[in-house]
């Protein structure tokens, strides 16, 4: 396999920015029309939100035993408080499926409790127990001055700006033809 694409670049010598830029020209020739812009906005956009969730799990979260999908399921329920196992599914941004095994290991750990829900016999509700919530907010903290960390690089108006964006984008995906993960 070769590091050279062309016999111009030697792609292994780029980083992703340089990546993208060397994507959208090459895209171009590959299949002229292409929305290269578009192309642009969505690596861009894929890569930071992966890069952030790395540097979350991996600096913060897994040194103190979960998952970033682990941690998205307790911080709802810290939030939230005891919800419906779909509810809690669908707020921590995890399938269905997902979020029963986490769960079982998270209950296993303590961390968590499944309860008859009161309402509807048939459903089960997920609640913190004392040791979810002191293992929560024992993490958040970290958690939070990584998010502080990233939001630093920004001016407030820009982070309001990059907010609404996002934003945008997440109120529009319900009427576009997407397929989404959860509601």
């Amino acid at each position: 396999m070769t590091e050279r694409a062309d016999d111009d670049v030697n792609v292994a010598d780029l980083d992703f920015q340089t990546f993208v830029q060397f994507a959208e020209e090459r895209a171009a020739e590959l299949e002229p029309g292409l929305d290269v812009e578009a192309m642009r906005f969505v690596l861009t956009l894929t890569r930071a939100a992966s890069t952030v969730v790395y540097d979350l799990e991996s600096s913060v979260h897994r040194p103190a035993g979960w998952s970033w999908a682990g941690f998205r399921l307790v911080f709802v329920l810290w939030m939230a408080g005891p919800l419906e196992a779909r509810i809690a599914a669908k707020l921590s941004g995890n399938s269905r499926q997902a979020t029963s095994t986490l769960a079982n290991t998270l209950e296993r750990r303590g961390i968590l409790e499944r309860l008859p829900d009161p309402a509807d016999g048939r459903s089960v509700l997920f609640r913190l127990t004392e040791a979810g919530i002191e293992a929560i907010q024992g993490v958040y903290a970290d958690h939070n001055r990584r998010e502080q960390l990233w939001a630093s690089v920004l001016t407030a108006e820009e982070r309001e700006a990059a907010t609404r964006i996002v934003a945008k984008l997440l109120t529009a995906a319900p009427g576009l033809d997407v397929r989404r993960r959860h509601d």
